[in-house]
């Protein structure tokens, strides 16, 4: 079994489960999961977390990511992007200054209403479903937070900006929103992911390069090891005399290490002393106790 992380770069007209799907037939192996819904007309970063890397899903999943996007003024559509229906038509502002600075102005924290057309569930069922049923419900808002709004560009009726945002934020919606506080409708035309999880686009590689690595036993060239998502954390190396506790997952007093001066301050990806990446350790009742376990004596 293959662990580690993929950078798949996900093209027009797949869906993120499609992309799942097609990887475990190229790499022939079940456990398999993304780190990130985008929408089948989008196209960008989608890591892909391979055997024990799967226990990464949820971490990777509530970082920052960041797009660009293009959107057009003075329309809106029931699925917020080019792709639906239209439901209103607006005169568009004439002003570039005044768009700009309604722009800038969604950058910090705010609460923004997912689209009908979302993958997000209320009462058990998720939105787009209803809404190919042709029910629209109210929907709470969801706080997200802009952290970063650039490389605006303004062609009036057309806008292209590069948003960096947190997690559960729908650009859709922010160029919706934007259109609205303009008084002007808008629909997005054009999304691209370009980082996520710390994974750029510059290094994503498409189903068809994966499967060509895979047909000529160069697959390894494309995986990250899971370890390398911690590399930024303190390293502490188990005594031998510990290994007992160490593989039955209990906690670790400081002696347990080779490496002194350990800061409790902080996290600590643990090896053994043959160079196995254990997992991540946090600070607590004196010992080092496991927050997530990768490695696994049977493998």
């Amino acid at each position: 079994m293959i662990n580690g992380i993929i950078n798949v770069y996900k093209e027009q007209g797949f869906t993120s489960h499609d992309v799942v799907a097609k990887l475990r037939g190229i790499l022939g192996q079940k456990k398999i999961g993304h780190t990130g819904t985008l929408d089948p007309n989008a196209v960008g970063v989608l890591p892909v977390c391979l055997g024990r890397g799967t226990k990464l899903c949820d971490m990777l999943t509530a970082t920052k990511k960041q797009y660009k996007t293009t959107f057009l003024l003075g329309r809106e559509t029931d699925t917020e992007d080019i792709w639906g229906e239209e439901t209103a038509a607006f005169p568009v502002p004439d002003s570039e200054d005044t768009v700009k600075e309604a722009i800038l102005s969604f950058v910090g924290e705010y609460a923004q209403i997912p689209p009908m057309y979302s993958a997000r569930k209320v009462q058990g069922r998720k939105l787009y479903e209803l809404a190919r049923e042709g029910k629209t419900i109210e929907r709470k808002p969801q706080m997200v937070k802009i952290y970063e709004i650039s490389d605006i560009e303004i062609r009036l009726p057309e806008v292209s900006m590069t948003v960096t945002c947190s997690k559960g934020t729908y650009i859709r919606s922010l160029c919706r929103d934007i259109g609205r506080k303009l008084q002007s409708g808008a629909c997005m035309t054009e999304l691209v992911r370009t980082r996520s999880s710390g994974f750029r686009i510059e290094n994503s590689h498409t189903l068809e390069e994966i499967q060509e690595a895979a047909d000529n036993g160069r697959i390894n060239e494309y995986i990250m090891p899971v370890e390398r998502v911690f590399s930024g954390l303190q390293k502490g190396t188990v005594r031998r005399n510990c290994y007992k506790l160490l593989f039955n997952g209990n906690p670790l007093k400081l002696s347990a290490f080779h490496e002194s001066g350990l800061d409790t301050g902080k996290k600590l990806r643990v090896y053994d002393e043959e160079g196995h990446f254990i997992g991540v350790y946090g600070w607590k009742k004196q010992m080092f106790f496991p927050d997530k376990i990768f490695y696994d004596q049977n493998d």
